[in-house]
C-alpha cells in the first residue's frame, strides 16, 4: 500500500564496526544465496532447494502513520516479531527503506540508517528470514531535492541510480537480502513540468516534425509546435493523442526501471531486482485513462529478474464480505490481473495482498461494516489459492494489525496489536506449509478473454466491457 531483541556485546561491536568501515556486518550463520530456477517458473538457492517467499510486508503497530520503521526501530521487538512469523511458517520479510533515514543527501548513504539495517538483517538471518528492501520512500519524510516528480525528473532518478549502486556495493554478499525492489507502487504522474519535457521529447523521437504530429492525430487544422505541446488532459476523449502520451508514461516507466536495475546490477551482478507494481498497472480496474499507472508489465519484465504485483479487493467500491457475487467478482479481478501479468514468462510475486477482519474500521467515517476474522481468513486464503496457478510467492500486508492506520492496514495483521494470533494467522500457517515446500506448479492458461491494452488505456466504456466479459468467463470455471 502507497500510504501516506537486543544484540549480544559481539554482535552489537561487530554491527558497528562494519558501519564505521562502510561494511555490512557478516552473520554467524549465512543463508543460502536465492536464484531465479533455471526453467524460469520460480526461485531456488544455490544448494538446490526450492524457494518460494512466503511472508509478510514488516512494520509494528505504535509506530505511527506512515509507520516509523527505522526512526522507532527495536531490535528486541523485531526479533520477537522475527521469531513469530517464523513460527508461523513465514520466510520473507518486505520491508520499506526510507529517504528520511536512508537517503537525505543525494550520493550518501546515511551511517545511522545502515546501522539499523545491518541489526535488521542479521536479526532476519537469526531467525531464518530472508529480506526484501524496497527503494527509499517518503514514509520517514521527504529530503526537498525529492520533492518533485521522482519518476520523471533526471536529477532524481540520478540520484536514485547512486543510491542503487552504494546499497548494492555494500550488500552484494549478504545472501540473507532476498531481492530489491526498485520502489512500493511507482506510477508515471500525469501532468508535471517534468512530464511535459519527456512528453515533447517522445513526440520528437516519435514523429519529427509537427506536421506528421497533425496527421496521426487527424487534427490538420490544429497548430502544433514540438517542444510547446501540453499534455492531454485527464479526461480527454478516446483517440490516437490519449494513445501516444500513454505509451510516452510507459516509455518514463522503462527508463526508470532500467536505469536503477542497471545501476544494481553494475555494483552486484547476482542480485536479483523487481519493482512492486500496483494492480493499476493492469489498466481493467482503473477508473480513467489518468489511474493507468504507466508501469505496463511486458515492457517491464526485460530488465527485472521477477516481477510483483499487488492486490487489493476494490472490484465493486470498498469489499465487505456482503455476499458471494461480490467476492467473486474481485477473485476474477484478481485472476485477470495476475495473468496478465505473468505472461511476461518471468515469475511473479504477490507482494502485498489482505483484507480487513476482527473489528469494525474507524476509517470513512466509520461507515464499513465489521468483519470476523473468519471472513478475512477466507478472503486470504482464496487469494493464495486463486494465483497459485500464475505465482510463486505471496507477503500479506502487515505482521500487526495497526490501530491509527487510515486504511484497511487497521485490521490486516496475521496478529492483533497486542500479538493474539488471529484467525487469518492459522490458515497462513496452514497455506505456508501447503505451498512453501516446491515451486507451485504453473498451470497452463485457459482461454481468457484477450486484454486489448490499447483500447483499455483509454476508453472507459471499453474497460467496462472488458471486466463484465472476463467476469462472466471466470464464473463459469468457478466450483459452486
Amino acid at each position: 500500500m502507497n500510504r501516506p531483541a537486543a544484540f549480544t556485546l559481539a554482535g552489537l561491536l561487530l554491527a558497528a564496526a562494519a558501519a564505521f568501515a562502510g561494511e555490512s556486518a557478516t552473520p554467524a550463520r549465512a543463508l543460502p544465496k536465492v536464484r531465479v530456477s533455471p526453467d524460469g517458473r520460480g526461485f531456488v538457492t544455490n544448494e538446490g532447494q526450492p524457494f518460494v517467499p512466503f511472508g509478510v510486508n514488516y512494520f509494528r503497530p505504535g509506530t505511527g502513520w506512515a509507520p516509523q520503521v527505522w526512526k522507532q526501530f527495536d531490535a528486541e521487538a523485531t526479533r520477537g516479531d522475527f521469531a513469530r512469523l517464523r513460527e508461523l511458517g513465514g520466510n520473507c520479510v518486505r520491508v520499506f527503506l526510507t529517504f528520511g533515514s536512508f537517503y537525505l543527501e543525494p550520493g550518501r548513504l546515511a551511517e545511522e540508517g545502515l546501522a539499523k539495517f545491518d541489526q535488521f538483517l542479521a536479526l532476519a538471518e537469526e531467525a531464518g528470514l530472508y529480506v526484501h528492501p524496497t527503494g527509499p520512500d517518503h514514509w520517514e519524510g521527504l529530503p526537498e531535492w525529492a520533492r518533485g516528480d521522482r519518476i520523471a525528473e533526471e536529477r532524481v532518478l540520478q540520484a536514485l541510480e547512486e543510491f542503487w549502486k552504494l546499497l548494492a556495493t555494500r550488500y552484494r554478499d549478504r545472501n540473507v537480502i532476498f531481492a530489491y525492489d526498485l520502489l512500493n507502487e511507482p506510477e508515471v504522474r500525469w501532468d508535471t513540468p517534468a512530464m511535459k519535457v519527456r512528453w515533447n521529447a517522445w513526440l520528437q523521437t516519435q514523429y519529427s516534425v509537427a506536421a506528421k504530429v497533425r496527421e496521426a492525430w487527424g487534427t490538420p487544422e490544429r497548430p502544433v509546435a514540438l517542444g510547446e505541446v501540453p499534455v492531454p488532459a485527464r479526461d480527454a476523449p478516446p483517440g490516437r493523442e490519449l494513445l501516444d502520451f500513454q505509451r510516452c508514461r510507459e516509455a518514463v516507466a522503462d527508463e526508470w526501471t532500467r536505469r536503477q536495475a542497471m545501476a544494481i546490477k553494475s555494483a552486484d551482478p547476482q542480485a536479483l531486482v523487481t519493482v512492486g507494481l500496483i494492480q493499476w498497472s493492469v489498466p481493467v480496474g482503473i477508473a480513467g485513462a489518468w489511474h493507468y499507472a504507466g508501469f505496463r508489465p511486458e515492457r517491464q519484465a526485460p530488465w527485472l529478474d521477477f516481477l510483483e504485483v499487488h492486490f487489493y479487493p476494490l472490484a465493486v467500491g470498498f469489499y465487505e464480505y456482503r455476499n458471494e457475487e461480490d467476492e467473486l467478482r474481485n477473485l476474477a479481478y484478481l485472476d485477470c490481473v495476475v495473468r496478465e501479468v505473468a505472461r511476461s514468462g518471468k515469475p511473479v510475486v504477490l507482494a502485498e495482498f489482505g483484507w480487513y477482519g476482527g473489528g469494525k474500521p474507524t476509517i470513512n467515517s466509520g461507515r464499513h461494516p465489521f468483519a470476523s476474522e473468519e471472513q478475512q481468513a477466507r478472503w486470504c486464503r482464496r487469494v493464495v489459492e486463486t494465483t497459485a496457478g500464475s505465482v510463486c510467492g505471496w507477503l500479506n500486508w502487515g505482521l500487526y494489525d495497526h490501530p491509527g492506520a487510515r486504511d484497511v492496514t487497521e485490521f490486516i495483521g496475521l496478529l492483533t496489536a497486542d500479538g493474539r494470533e488471529k484467525a487469518w494467522a492459522r490458515e497462513f500457517q496452514a497455506l505456508a506449509r501447503r505451498f512453501t515446500t516446491g515451486i507451485p506448479a504453473r498451470i497452463a492458461p485457459a482461454n481468457a478473454p484477450a486484454l486489448d491494452w490499447d483500447r483499455l488505456l483509454v476508453d472507459t466504456a471499453a474497460r467496462d466491457a472488458f471486466r463484465a466479459r472476463y467476469f462472466d468467463w471466470y464464473r463459469q470455471l468457478s466450483p459452486r
